[in-house]
């Protein structure tokens, strides 16, 4: 079963400086009926205006991934981290016990889009900690790449929960599949362009649940770029 999410459903919050959409229940934002899937609790698609940012704020008991889709984004945070997260990086913060961040958009010119995505860990009271990676998906379209796993297998970014993620960016005509192992399920999230899964058109923005599904085939239309979760 593919249960699809189109972005125009999505929850959004606007500050002047955010344009940000909500695929599950975020902030002020309450959806009974999309509070999360499986361990996945938020996607948050967040523009940030040039020269803004968020301020230091705190976060506990949550698995933080932030992709940049395009712009940069400037991390500092309270265990004494700073780096700068571009197109082609995948970053993780365990906020665990607690830990404080900031997330701000370096430019003074070009907006900065952020896909952020938050993931309950296996378990609560965790030791913060965080890692940023270097992926090749420009130099190698057209196939998933693993950026992030419980195992940081492969070279990936490690995640204290049992969730695999794989980002991919495809050109018009790519197709990519995923086997889905049994008792698993899957959630893809399209970050730009327009695609087909299996048999569905999903654009920019949605999301879709796949359930008792044994593939998940994603064929780009036009130049694309998506994020596909396998949690348990």
């Amino acid at each position: 079963m593919i249960d699809i999410r189109p972005s125009s459903e999505r929850g959004r919050t606007r500050l002047g400086w955010l344009d940000s959409h909500h695929t599950f229940s975020f902030g002020d934002y309450f959806d009974p009926d999309h509070e999360r899937f499986a361990t996945l609790r938020v996607i948050n698609d967040d523009l940030i205006a040039p020269g803004r940012g968020f301020g230091m704020h705190p976060h506990r008991d949550m698995e933080i991934i932030s992709y940049v889709v395009e712009g940069a984004l400037e991390h500092k945070d309270s265990l004494g981290n700073g780096s700068v997260l571009r197109p082609g990086e995948v970053q993780r913060m365990s906020a665990g016990t607690g830990v404080l961040h900031s997330e701000f958009n370096p430019s003074k010119s070009d907006p900065t889009r952020l896909i952020q995505i938050w993931i309950l860990p296996e378990r609560r009271g965790i030791e913060p900690g965080y890692e940023q990676k270097t992926f090749p998906l420009t130099e190698e379209p057209g196939r998933w790449h693993l950026v992030a796993s419980q195992e940081g297998r492969d070279g990936s970014v490690s995640l204290h929960q049992n969730v695999d993620l794989y980002a991919a960016i495809l050109r018009p005509g790519d197709e990519v599949s995923h086997r889905i192992v049994e008792g698993r399920r899957v959630w893809l999230q399209v970050a730009r362009g327009s695609v087909r899964l299996n048999d569905q058109e999903l654009q920019a923005g949605d999301g879709a649940a796949l359930t008792d599904e044994e593939t998940a085939t994603v064929r780009a239309d036009t130049a694309a770029e998506a994020l596909l979760f396998d949690l348990k």
